[in-house]
């Protein structure tokens, strides 16, 4: 697919004009150098309802300038989504178009919709910028291979993408953003960020700082104070999945969607056919194409207690989830499930030893699982949250934020945090999880990288114990047993078993 206009040309025209006047970047500084006074130009890869939702949080930054985007998908309204009419009323919204695509009964989607709201956005909006438009692509090697003045690229696909268009953007210059999760494989996860170092570009994961309300500097205030104790347990669970977790392999051959490249939406993974239960959203539940619950909301909200606790990478895991059975020949036998991440699970990772911590049992739940109820809770009559983080010292507890029972937060003589809200739930109820799209503050830091500063404190070098830890757990559910983990050699050391979930097998041409 070629460019629908060459911002080369539009560029020649204007500084002609006296319109612009712009010293090319080579001259400057280098290939990946972006002089103080331009924009940093982006490739936006990935387009459907999330990336969509990323994309109107971007455009407004002033010192981005979106000028290529790209998915498999050209224009399309069959993408599932959380609200019915969700996506569409917040594109109308930010266009402040009430009618723009009026009628659309479904969340729309694709590289197209995606230029549409960049091309609108900037027109009405930005135009001092005298932007010319924006090209679209549904390949990001071809994005990669002519948009020679590209400086970054924001990677919102599938998560069996992420890795391989990273590394492929990183060895070519590119400063590069990335959605969670950073690779769903170990391996993967590796050579990314062996390639980091290689390429010395500017990373920012998108994870750091959107871990809600969660007051983490309080919390630690707190622990360092012994308020409960020496730390020996954490635990944080959520309210997903939302989407299906599928008990089989779709036998059906439903057609490939118009404009739908299903080959280059499988990217990396093995030739299978078409199938919706795979794709918009739901391929979160599927090993292959993506990293279940904790790769969804875990990042959020572990990424805060990683970073305070400055944990580093577990040295052992187990973990336990859901099954199904089926009869067949009027035999009732449990589902051999290889494929798919259960409905529910739980999670237990053994943190060594570091600093002045002892060792901590990290512990995650999904699926409606969450740790008993502490009899803390009893005297406040209240129940523990669909979502939380608590801390267990061998002296008390922390729920969400708060020392438990309310009697014991309310003696305490440090930090108080603000009035307690409702009596459902305990605390904030989210457990630092989500936290607002990836608007200019979450990316400040990663653009004063790009303009030659520090690494931002999101970059992925930051993120490694927590990749592995969240990459673990597929790992420990599909070899069904407990793993003993050596983060210096990423390889699990207490069985050959568990070798083949720790990389992809690859379609030929796709390898990392």
């Amino acid at each position: 697919m070629k460019p629908d206009i060459d911002r080369r040309k539009f560029l020649g025209s204007a500084a002609a004009s006296g319109a612009i006047t712009i010293v090319p970047r080579h001259v400057v500084g280098g290939q990946s150098f972006v002089a103080p006074s331009d924009k940093i130009t982006v490739g936006y890869i990935g387009c459907g309802t999330q990336g969509l939702r990323e994309l109107m949080a971007m455009l407004p930054i002033p010192d981005i300038q979106v000028v290529a985007v790209c998915d498999p998908v050209k224009d399309s309204n069959e993408y599932v989504e959380f609200s019915k009419g969700g996506v569409l009323r917040s594109i109308q919204n930010f266009l402040g178009k009430p009618n723009w695509r009026a009628g659309v009964k479904a969340a729309p989607g694709g590289r197209e919709v995606a230029r549409e709201i960049v091309e609108t956005y900037y027109a009405e909006k930005r135009s001092s910028d005298k932007f010319r438009g924006v090209h679209a692509y549904a390949d990001f090697r071809e994005l990669l291979a002519k948009e020679s003045d590209l400086n970054a690229v924001k990677i919102m696909t599938p998560d069996h993408l992420h890795a391989t268009i990273a590394v492929q953007a990183m060895k070519k210059g590119k400063h590069v953003v990335v959605h969670k999760p950073i690779a769903n494989r170990l391996h993967e996860a590796k050579v990314v960020f062996d390639t980091v170092r290689e390429s010395g570009v500017a990373t920012h994961f998108m994870p750091y700082g959107r871990g809600g309300g969660m007051g983490m500097e309080r919390v630690m205030t707190w622990i360092r104070d012994g308020a409960i104790g020496t730390i020996r347990e954490i635990h944080n669970w959520t309210n997903r999945p939302m989407w299906p977790h599928y008990t089989s392999i779709p036998t059906d051959r439903p057609p490939v969607p118009k404009d739908f490249d299903w080959d280059l939406w499988l990217g990396p993974s093995l030739d299978r056919s078409y199938h919706p239960n795979y794709t918009h959203t739901v391929f979160r539940g599927w090993y292959e194409f993506g990293g279940g619950s904790i790769a969804d909301m875990g990042h959020y909200s572990l990424w805060p207690v990683f970073e305070a606790f400055h944990l580093p990478a577990p040295v052992m895991v187990e973990s336990t989830g859901s099954f199904t059975y089926e009869v067949t020949d009027l035999v009732s036998a449990r589902v051999r499930n290889d494929f798919s991440f259960p409905m529910a699970s739980a999670v237990r990772f053994k943190i060594p030893a570091h600093d002045r911590w002892p060792d901590i049992d990290l512990h995650w739940y999904d699926g409606g699982m969450k740790p008993p109820t502490p009899r803390e809770l009893d005297e406040d009559a209240r129940e523990l949250p669909s979502s939380g983080m608590m801390f267990v010292g061998d002296k008390g507890r922390i729920l969400d934020g708060r020392i438990i029972p309310e009697s014991r937060m309310r003696a305490y003589g440090g930090p108080q945090p603000p009035p307690l809200e409702g009596r459902g739930g305990a605390g904030g109820g989210r457990g630092g999880q989500g936290g607002g799209l990836g608007g200019q503050n979450s990316l400040a830091d990663w653009i004063k990288a790009v303009r030659g500063g520090a690494p931002s404190p999101g970059n992925f070098l930051n993120a490694i114990p927590l990749t592995e830890t969240v990459n673990l757990v597929a790992v420990s559910l599909r070899a069904g047993r407990k793993l003993a983990y050596d983060p210096a050699t990423m390889k699990i050391t207490n069985t050959s078993e568990a070798d083949q979930y720790l990389r992809r097998e690859y379609r030929k041409g796709w390898e990392l």
